[in-house]
């Protein structure tokens, strides 16, 4: 059967594809694709094409459903929906590695799974304790589901940084307690303040040396930083700082989950304690991908937070 899906070029850009779907082979279900989301590191594959390394495959973040089911497979049926997949209107996936999706009436484009499992590893990994301090370091779409995450927990105080004003308005509405613009005026006063009342926890969301800096300067003596962004290429840092002051540093991407994140983000989204309303800004047809894709990258696409792709009519 004949499908859609794209391809990341060479230099950069994406091509719309079609390719053959064969019957669903053994382990394996047939998923029509309903939606995808387009992750941070879609973009940078975009920009930077896949000979610079590191390329995303052709979408990580779908949602769909069932309709076939191949030898060997129990506990799954036509119609049941899933977690998994990619850009793809129809695939073969293993079916040992799909997630279930209960019954609901929330729109496919706000069951963003995956990314919401990234964000539960980075809360993991901030080893929170009742009343801690913890100061969240860029305010894309991961950071903002890192600080609506540390909003509803027992954190102290919550603070928000980035240089996007609007970005960080939303960030007060999700459960920040505070928020800066690092390009305001009298920041460095700010940054000073907020360091002599004890950050137990910078989580760096910003995937940029600036902001790795920034995370840096705002942790207490004996804290830890959460490198949770990530930061391509290489960054510097002063071992004698990170030695003397006795920071730990963690990574929290979702190779280092310390369990399994993905049931722990389903009961998240279907009780509403983690929504994605506020935070899902565009939602595009395939054939309108690449067009998207291009506006985000060069700027001119205001207003972005978070891109879903469309995959079913």
């Amino acid at each position: 059967m004949k499908a859609k899906t794209i391809r990341y070029r060479e230099r950069g850009g994406l091509d719309l594809i079609e390719i053959e779907v064969p019957e669903p082979g053994f382990g394996e279900v047939q998923v029509k694709g309903s939606v995808c989301g387009i992750c941070a590191w879609d973009l940078n594959t975009y920009r930077q094409g896949t000979a610079a390394g590191y390329a995303a495959p052709p979408g990580h973040e779908g949602i769909g459903t069932v309709v076939k089911v191949g030898p060997g497979v129990e506990g799954w049926a036509e119609g049941d929906r899933v977690v998994g997949g990619g850009f793809a209107t129809l695939a073969n996936l293993k079916a040992a590695n799909l997630y279930k999706l209960p019954p609901s009436s929330l729109p496919d484009e706000y069951w963003m799974v995956e990314p919401v499992s990234c964000a539960v590893t980075g809360v993991d990994h901030c080893q929170l304790r009742l009343g801690d301090r913890v100061a969240v370091v860029g305010c894309g779409f991961m950071g903002l589901l890192i600080v609506q995450c540390l909003g509803r927990s027992f954190a102290e105080q919550v603070i928000a940084f980035d240089v996007d004003p609007a970005r960080l308005a939303l960030a007060l509405e999700l459960g920040a307690t505070e928020a800066y613009n690092p390009m305001s005026s009298g920041f460095e006063a700010i940054v000073e303040e907020i360091k002599a009342r004890g950050i137990d926890t910078v989580v760096d969301a910003s995937g940029a040396a600036s902001g790795f800096a920034l995370s840096n300067r705002l942790v207490r003596r004996g804290g830890r930083i959460n490198l949770f962004g990530w930061i391509h290429g290489s960054v510097t840092f002063s071992g004698d700082f990170w030695h003397t002051d006795g920071i730990t540093v963690v990574n929290s991407s979702p190779a280092a989950r310390l369990r399994d994140p993905f049931p722990v983000a389903i009961r998240l989204i279907h009780s509403g304690r983690v929504t994605l309303d506020r935070l899902v800004t565009h939602v595009v047809p395939l054939e309108e991908m690449d067009t998207l894709l291009a506006n985000v990258t060069s700027g001119r696409e205001k207003g972005y937070i978070k891109g879903v792709v469309r995959l079913a009519h």
